[in-house]
Order: structure tokens, then C-alpha cells, then sequence
């Protein structure tokens, strides 16, 4: 559905590029993780997937169509919901009314069930009121509503309580479809764990990391234990109140839940050990078939 080759950008106040040479392919029908530290430039990929920011070099082609050329083919079937955004003094039934007909497969009814997942209804009179966690519900349950088959989110988590956060893991399930694709830029990895069809992480202008959840849970087991031979085996670990939260080879086929802290930390903080056995396990299970 996306296919971003060789991209290369830089803001002009800074002498270093964010993205050089970057390349990536997003598929429909799965949730992607997008996976940096501050400045690795997920934000920034995410403006120039949907074509508010002009690369340096390369370019993202949405359906082979050049995202750059702004064409109502393509801006119809996306929408971008920002970590920061302000909304209208009006209700939201005339926020409906007004942006709806730009997203022709946008729902009403979905609305509507989006809004009840976090408890709020339509019947809305000054968007502007809202608090901030407020606001985001309301302006995810319309970007999901609009039905694009791209759905980009940066930091949705971010101002929503405890039991938003739950509501949001049910409201992105609701909406998923075969045909979608949605990609969530997040520091807040508990947020969206269990969510994730495919897991990037980025950084140094590269993307060190792109795995479904699958290949991950084939190739690794997370756990918590005290056990020093574990810990001895581990890929990666992080001290806990139990022992140690463990990132270890997965040398039985055992399943096990992904921790993304334990994974990003593997990837960025020890790359090397990370992808030596990363790509010894691929090498060994092509030679088995």
C-alpha cells in the first residue's frame, strides 16, 4: 500500500539529515508499532507519508501514486491524526457536516459506536471545551470513522487516562479491517503491545528493525526471572523487583507475550549481540526447509 524509497529529509535549520536514504513498505491488513527515542524522526515520517513534508530525495508512493502530488485520490483515503491538534468552537455534529464529505467512505454510525467505546456521545456543543484527553477521543473516533484505508497516529495515547488507554486497545481492534492500514507512532509501548501486527524501530536515520510480531515471538521468549542462568543466556535484560525482566533466545518454539521495552531496548542500546543472533536464527531456519 506504502512504499517509501530511499527517502532523504532534513529540516533546513539543522545541518544533519533526519531520514537518509530511508526505506519502507506498509502492507494492509496489519497494525504497525513505529519505535524510536526522541529525534529518531517517527513524526517526521509520518508528514512526509502523507505528503505535508517534500523529501530532500526519494519519495513515498501511496497505491504508486507520488503522495508529494497531494491528489484527491490519495487524500481521501488517508488521514493523519497528530500528537497536537486544536479543535473548532463548534458542536461536533457541524464538525461532521463540515469535514465529513471529503472522506467518502465516512460513517455516521461508526461515529457513533467509536464515541460509545469511550463513553462519550455525539450530541457535543463547543469542541473547544473538551479537555485534552477529551479531544483526542472525539478526533480518533472521526479519523477512524472516515474509514480511509491508511490511518497514521502519532502519540494517540498520549493525554488519555488510565481507562482511556484501555478504551483506545478496543476501539483500534473495532476498527481494523482487512483492507486497512494503520500505523501508530508511540513511546507509550504498554499501550499498544498487544495491538501490533508489526513491530519498526528507528533510529539513526535507519530503520533497524522491521519484524512482524510473529518472527519476533519465533525468535525470542520475554519472561521475569532470578534464575542466573537465564540471566547469563539473556539477549538483553532489565533489573526488576522479581530478578530480571529477560529477552532470551527461543531455542524450544515456546510462545510467549512480546515485551517492547525489553525488545527496543535490545535493539538499540546492544544492535550487535541483537542481530548476531537474529540473523543466525533466520540462517538456521532456512537451512532447515
Amino acid at each position: 500500500m506504502i512504499q517509501v524509497k530511499d527517502l532523504t529529509f532534513g529540516y533546513h535549520r539543522n545541518k544533519m539529515n533526519v531520514l537518509n536514504d530511508f526505506s519502507l513498505t506498509l502492507a494492509p491488513g496489519k497494525v504497525y508499532g513505529l519505535l524510536g527515542k526522541n529525534g529518531a524522526g517517527k513524526s517526521t515520517l509520518l508528514y512526509l507519508i502523507c505528503g505535508l513534508l517534500t523529501p530532500k530525495s526519494g519519495c513515498v508512493t501511496y497505491r504508486d501514486v507520488d503522495v508529494r502530488k497531494r491528489l484527491p485520490i490519495t487524500l481521501r483515503d488517508m488521514f493523519l491524526v497528530p500528537e497536537e491538534f486544536e479543535l473548532p468552537s463548534v458542536s461536533l455534529i457541524d464538525y461532521i457536516e463540515l469535514n465529513a464529505p471529503f472522506y467518502p467512505k465516512f460513517s455516521k454510525e461508526d461515529m457513533v459506536k467509536y464515541l460509545n467505546l469511550f463513553e462519550m456521545d455525539i450530541n457535543i456543543k463547543k469542541l473547544d471545551s473538551l479537555s485534552m484527553g477529551q479531544k483526542k477521543k472525539v478526533f480518533m473516533s472521526f479519523a477512524l470513522a472516515t474509514n480511509t484505508s491508511l490511518l497514521l497516529m502519532d502519540e494517540p495515547t498520549n493525554g488519555l487516562d488510565i481507562p482511556g488507554k484501555s478504551q483506545f486497545r478496543k476501539f483500534i481492534a473495532s476498527g481494523m479491517s482487512d483492507d486497512k492500514t494503520i500505523l501508530i507512532s508511540t513511546h507509550q509501548v504498554r499501550d499498544i503491545d498487544k495491538l501490533l501486527d508489526h513491530i519498526l524501530i528507528m533510529d539513526n536515520q535507519h530503520v533497524l528493525l522491521d519484524a512482524s510480531t510473529y518472527e519476533v515471538s519465533k525468535k525470542f521468549i520475554f519472561m521475569e526471572s532470578d534464575d542466573a542462568v537465564l540471566l547469563a543466556k539473556s539477549v538483553f535484560s532489565i533489573p526488576s523487583l522479581q530478578g530480571s525482566l529477560l529477552m532470551l533466545p527461543n531455542e524450544d518454539d515456546r510462545e510467549s507475550e512480546i515485551n517492547l521495552e525489553l525488545l527496543f531496548g535490545a535493539v538499540t542500546t546492544s544492535p550487535n549481540e541483537f542481530y548476531a543472533y537474529y540473523q543466525s536464527k533466520n540462517q538456521n531456519e532456512d537451512e532447515s526447509k
